[in-house]
């Protein structure tokens, strides 16, 4: 990994919780300890770690956490978009702070016929409010969730204005066109001299589902961060390893390692379970023996017990297994 560059397959690491819906710090530290032994980034407090259901200081006190346990915060994102500046700032200066290789920051998503301008303005001020050269923001497009969305004019427009401080964005549209359309306007930019601060500046691409990692690496992409990854992360992290490295004589091989991906996307991202999040845990609940893991927070629920047969025996017709380390 460069300087301040963060590339590859990173995990929105799901968060465990306790009975009393608290934050499980020792499964949640040795969760992200077997993910980076799997050559997994963190991009912690994402969609899927439940980030907008925890508070700011549950989510500083576990990057505390993982950083007093020894993990490497370069390899690490942490999730610091909220509806609130000054929640997203004391969040994004927080991980600055701990050397995070960069921060993943969804738009506010509250208002939802908020324009360019309303946008541009507020990760402006989330710059400028942090100040510190060392700050990379990696914008993230999730119209699903969000509703307010990420567009190749704003980006232009923070390119221009911050081209040290904006690094990159995560596209979980699940639209490759939407993909391809900032890959073709921003990811050619690695490398290129900019005319403001005279050095060179990057803009690195990475998708929001495995799915489309052979594409988004073909097409000059960073990786992506991926939900499965959680669970998948050896598979995923290959199919990354040998597209960056591939040559003409292995396209077969990589569709078909593209296509075993996809199978296993397949299964957790099916509408018969109550969310990704809940099929996520109950796997690794499954594969750990250890039934804590499938808690989730209000307002999501978790597997019944017939969908936790259903997806143990759906993950065992694909013949799916993972060794999951720590305790």
């Amino acid at each position: 990994m460069e300087a301040n560059r963060i590339r590859g397959v990173l995990a929105p690491v799901v968060t465990p919780f306790k009975a009393d819906l608290s934050p499980d710090r020792e499964r949640f530290i040795a969760h992200c300890k077997w993910l980076l032994s799997q050559n997994c980034g963190l991009a912690v407090f994402g969609t899927n770690s439940e980030a907008n259901s925890m508070s700011a200081e549950e989510r500083m006190t576990l990057l505390d956490a993982l950083v007093a346990a020894g993990m490497d915060s370069a390899r690490m994102m942490p999730g610091t978009g909220c509806c609130s500046i000054s929640e997203t700032v004391e969040l994004t200066a927080h991980a600055v702070n701990h050397g995070c290789a960069g921060v993943l920051m969804l738009p506010p998503f509250y208002y939802k016929n908020v324009g360019e301008e309303g946008l541009y303005r507020y990760f402006s001020e989330v710059v400028q409010r942090v100040g510190d050269t060392r700050l990379r923001i990696y914008l993230y497009h999730i119209p699903p969730v969000a509703v307010v969305g990420i567009t190749p004019k704003l980006v232009e427009r923070l390119l221009q204005a911050y081209p040290s401080a904006i690094a990159g964005m995560k596209d979980s549209s699940g639209d490759w066109n939407n993909t391809k359309t900032f890959l073709d306007a921003f990811a050619v930019r690695a490398g290129r001299a900019d005319s403001t601060a005279g050095a060179a500046r990057t803009f690195d691409v990475f998708v929001g589902s495995e799915s489309f990692l052979l594409a988004n690496i073909c097409n000059g992409g960073a990786g992506t961060i991926s939900a499965t990854a959680n669970v998948n992360p050896a598979a995923i992290y290959e199919l990354y390893q040998m597209a960056v490295g591939a040559s003409a004589s292995t396209g077969a091989e990589l569709e078909a390692l593209q296509g075993r991906l996809n199978v296993v996307r397949e299964v957790f991202a099916r509408m018969s379970w109550p969310s990704m999040i809940a099929a996520l845990k109950q796997a690794i609940a499954i594969y750990r023996n250890d039934p804590e893991w499938a808690r989730v927070r209000p307002p999501l629920v978790g597997l019944t017990t017939e969908q936790a047969r259903n997806l143990a025996a759906e993950l065992e017709k694909i013949e799916f297994s993972i060794k999951l380390g720590g305790s």
